[in-house]
């Protein structure tokens, strides 16, 4: 897929699908041809304390920069929290967001853009881009300020009755730690990038800003950083492969900011894999996403190709 880093659609496209990625820090945009063509891509600041209403008008003067002259066919969107698929609103999301539970997000885009809007998690959203050529079943998981999971059965998501199926990161049994959502052992209190950077700071005695600190540190040979990411990597391809012996899953996908610490992960994920082997005796294959930042955005475009069939 050839990808452009202009911030308008090139003079001469006529009509374009866009995919929004909407996050607790900045709201990232696409807009692709109808073979997939990246065509141009930006992002803005979130006013996440600002409501429902500002985020809505900051994700639409985004797009309308992004589309230029071309019309709009159709819009994907990948937000933080549980949706509401069908209604197209935010179930339940973080304190981060002001006014963002219950609001109508999907018809107040569809409004303002003149096209069909559909509103997916932003986890779902990653897999289905990830897992494009993938026919059968996926878990994604993406690692940032939380964790978040996401699941496809069949080649379709797998969003259950609720909205929240695939929430691996709020599964227990994984420490005696007290999780953001206050239960406890979730495997949030181990592998997220907020986490790793506490867990670092306990063992050492030394703050670090985040997870991106502690691999900094971690690949300069401090003990306690290659630590703190080993137990976060055991931690997760536990999970992972508690789930494929579950749902018999070959892949596991893993997103998000601290997957960019592959490295540090991996030997925690090795490990916990050659002890916990899937019962099948298929090797369950744990890799990173591949397409970075954009995954997100592809995917909801995707999401809303399956929801909503456009025509040019």
């Amino acid at each position: 897929m050839t990808a452009s880093h202009s911030t308008a659609v090139p003079t001469g496209a006529d009509t374009v699908l866009l995919g929004l990625d909407i996050g607790g820090t900045k709201i990232a945009g696409l807009v692709t041809d109808g073979t997939g063509q990246i065509l141009a891509r930006d992002s803005v600041v979130a006013p996440v304390r600002e409501g429902g209403q500002a985020m809505a008008a900051a994700a639409t003067a985004l797009a309308v920069g992004l589309a230029g002259n071309a019309r709009i066919l159709s819009a994907g969107v990948g937000a933080a929290g549980v949706i509401d698929h069908g209604a197209g609103t935010i179930r339940a999301a973080s304190a981060t967001f002001v006014d963002w539970v219950g609001f109508p997000l999907a018809a107040e885009l569809s409004e303002r853009l003149g096209a069909p809007v559909t509103i997916e998690n932003d986890v779902n959203a990653f897999l289905l881009g990830e897992a494009a050529d993938i026919a059968g079943d996926a878990l994604g998981i993406m690692l940032g300020t939380g964790v978040g999971g996401a699941l496809i059965i069949d080649g379709d998501l797998r969003r259950g009755p609720h909205g929240a199926a695939g929430e691996i990161g709020h599964t227990a049994g994984y420490s005696d730690l007290v999780c953001t959502c206050g239960q406890v052992g979730h495997l949030e209190t181990l592998s997220s990038g907020t986490s790793i950077a506490l867990r670092y700071a306990e063992r050492s005695g030394r703050s670090a800003s985040g997870a991106r600190e502690v691999a900094d540190r971690a690949r300069a040979g401090d003990e306690h950083a290659i630590a703190a990411f080993h137990t976060a990597g055991h931690a997760l391809g536990l999970a992972c492969a508690r789930v494929a012996t579950l749902l018999d899953l070959p892949v596991a996908i893993v997103g998000g900011g601290v997957a960019h610490a592959w490295d540090l992960l991996q030997p925690g994920i090795d490990a916990a894999l050659e002890a916990n082997a899937p019962v099948s005796g298929i090797p369950l294959e744990i890799r990173p996403g591949r397409l970075g930042s954009d995954a997100v955005a592809l995917g909801a475009i995707e999401s809303a190709r399956r929801a909503v069939p456009v025509v040019a």
